[in-house]
């Protein structure tokens, strides 16, 4: 084990995490995801070995591991600072100063997009929807969400980065480093998830509507009988390991992959 260990740089401790993370799922494949960030967080990025490694534990092919790397944007493949910041640059995070932020932080830190400053603390990428549009402008620091942000906020947070400073997370625990962060998105607790508030305000706005009106969600017994008697028709097949249900005159599908659950860590795009 050591020396296949060795060829692929990852030590005995990181081999066994691995195995860990696959013998979470009954399709061990489903632990890709989190594998290739428990990778990052030991490598700093996605590399060869760490491709090799996930493939051998899989039984899949490292092109297989290689499309997924370089599919999602949260994996990275050179390496990333000390605090990666994020700057949502979408429809409304733009018109409400998203990308004045951006700018004014490329000018300050003398980085493009994606680029790493010269003392290694901060990677500056600007990225697409965060699903934080009732805070914006909003930015992430190691995917900690900063709120209503402004391009003095903005520039002085980085500055608060750089320097060693504690920061917080507007709706959150304080910011650890990106490597610490990323063996967390692997899996392994940290203990700050209950650190810092889990939702603000402007969030819970129709949940307090809600509950004013006295509204509240039908039961399941009440959602499946629509569901059994919407259009007349309701038909539901498995096949090879797949799940598909579809209802005629309403068409909802869903469907379930037996033997691999992808889920996307990221919802921006890679557009530099």
């Amino acid at each position: 084990m050591s020396d296949l260990n060795s060829r692929h740089g990852l030590d005995d401790s990181t081999w066994a995490e691995l195995e860990e993370i696959a013998a979470r799922y009954p399709h061990k494949r489903s632990g890709l995801l989190p594998m290739l960030h428990l990778v990052q967080s030991v490598k700093g990025r996605v590399t060869p070995g760490g491709i090799e490694a996930c493939a051998e534990i899989l039984d899949v092919s490292a092109a297989e591991v290689s499309g997924v790397a370089t599919f999602y944007t949260m994996y990275k493949r050179k390496p990333v600072g000390d605090y990666h910041v994020g700057v949502c640059t979408n429809t409304l995070c733009a018109v409400l100063g998203g990308d004045l932020i951006f700018e004014r932080l490329k000018d300050h830190l003398g980085v493009g997009n994606d680029e790493t400053t010269p003392d290694g603390k901060i990677t500056l990428e600007h990225i697409e929807c965060n699903a934080a549009c009732d805070y914006a402008p909003v930015m992430t620091v190691n995917w900690e969400f900063m709120d209503n942000q402004t391009p003095e906020s903005a520039t002085r947070l980085v500055d608060d980065l750089r320097e060693g400073r504690e920061v917080r997370s507007t709706r959150g625990p304080r910011v650890v480093t990106w490597r610490e962060a990323e063996r967390v998105i692997a899996g392994f607790s940290d203990g700050l998830a209950d650190e810092g508030p889990a939702a603000g305000p402007a969030s819970l706005v129709g949940l307090g509507i809600a509950r004013d009106r006295g509204w509240t969600a039908p039961g399941l017994e009440a959602r499946s009988a629509r569901t059994s008697t919407s259009g007349g028709s309701a038909r539901t097949s498995t096949s090879g390991g797949s799940a598909r249900t579809s209802t005629s005159g309403g068409s909802a599908r869903t469907s379930t992959s037996g033997d691999s659950a992808r889920t996307s860590t990221s919802a921006e795009g890679d557009r530099s």
